[in-house]
């Protein structure tokens, strides 16, 4: 009996040294994390969503992005890889496309393609024959490792999110797993780009953006809405900027909301042109725990609290896109349309006004 237990306790001590030379992925960078604000003030809970409809998707799950286009359907990006078109009330359902990889953003440009961000395959154009073209996965000779979300501009132009510059989706486990392990780090080192078709090139609009998230534009087109989850905020970025690091100062790119109650994730326009936020959960006090250490060790003293994170990142999401010319039906979901799904929080907090 005292061998098998001396034989135990070896192996136990064994494990314990082997788990601790276990490699960890990420290099944390300290940072100040501000003081979780809670839901107060204009982020009070309310019921004002509480009456919206729920279209099932069935067997599907993590509607991600949803679209309603200007041939009257609904499309959704799910965590199958596929894109569902239906109509508005759900019903006729089916599969527009699968990618092959997971489209996170889209929109659609005037000819009629759809425009996704897809986190494995990079930016890519789908048309209305389903024939898929890679637009973009490298800028600069640099992988495009996470791409997110994405508008297109009136001329032409396409602004999107690369959440990640260390951690992509196809290597790490798939878009939750990434995305964790880049908001732990606080490496920053999310970016948003700028595809011009004309040219059929990507350049780097801003840098230094802690998962760079939802993207929307301002109705002169001139400035970029961000959001940028890791840090709680959203910011105002030129798109005549040019490779700006955000980090550095710029008149440029400017925080427009800071120190959010949760992780802010997709930006969309609805009706009377307010843009609309998406929460994909609230903030982490572990997380915010460990902003003010830049070691390992400090990590690794978290661990358990890292096997059930709480934070959700990303899934979405609410929000119904207008097309220009918008139409009654239209205007009945432009509050909303819930899709059946993972949706923590979802609030109206971005009104333009002047923008």
């Amino acid at each position: 009996m005292k061998k098998a237990v001396l034989t135990l306790a070896l192996l136990f001590l064994a494990l314990a040294a082997y788990l601790s030379l276990w490699p960890v992925p990420i290099q944390p960078v300290s940072w100040n994390a501000p003081t979780a604000p809670g839901y107060a003030g204009a982020h009070a809970v309310n019921h004002k969503l509480a009456g919206l409809q729920v279209v099932s998707l069935g067997a599907e799950e993590g509607p991600e992005h949803i679209v309603l286009a200007r041939d009257g359907k609904l499309y959704a990006a799910v965590a199958s890889g596929n894109i569902l078109r239906m109509n508005p009330d759900g019903t006729a359902q089916e599969v527009f496309i699968n990618t092959g990889g997971r489209v996170l953003g889209f929109d659609f440009d005037a000819a009629g393609h759809l425009i996704a961000a897809d986190a494995i395959k990079g930016l890519l154009a789908i048309s209305a024959d389903r024939k898929i073209t890679v637009l973009s996965d490298t800028v600069g000779g640099d992988p495009i490792r996470y791409a997110d979300a994405v508008v297109v501009a009136r001329n032409g132009k396409i602004y999107f999110s690369d959440a990640s510059g260390r951690f992509a989706p196809a290597k790490w486990g798939g878009t939750y797993e990434a995305a964790i392990l880049d908001i732990i780090e606080q490496s920053s080192t999310g970016r948003i780009l700028a595809y011009d078709p004309a040219t059929k090139t990507t350049r780097v609009v801003a840098k230094g953006l802690s998962f760079a998230n939802g993207v929307a534009l301002s109705r002169d087109e001139q400035t970029l809405f961000v959001a940028e989850t890791g840090k709680y905020r959203v910011w105002k970025i030129a798109v005549a900027a040019d490779n700006l690091d955000v980090a550095r100062g710029s008149p440029q790119a400017t925080v427009l909301l800071d120190n959010l109650p949760g992780y802010p994730d997709n930006l969309m326009r609805g009706l009377h042109n307010k843009i609309w936020l998406g929460f994909s959960g609230p903030r982490s006090p572990d997380v915010d725990a460990m902003a003010d250490s830049g070691s390992e060790s400090a990590l690794s003293d978290q661990n358990d609290s890292l096997d059930q994170p709480d934070l959700a990142i990303p899934v979405l999401q609410m929000g119904v896109k207008l097309a220009p010319d918008d139409n009654d039906l239209q205007s009945k979901l432009a509050l909303g349309l819930r899709v059946a799904g993972r949706l923590d929080e979802a609030r109206e907090v971005l009104e333009e006004l002047a923008v």
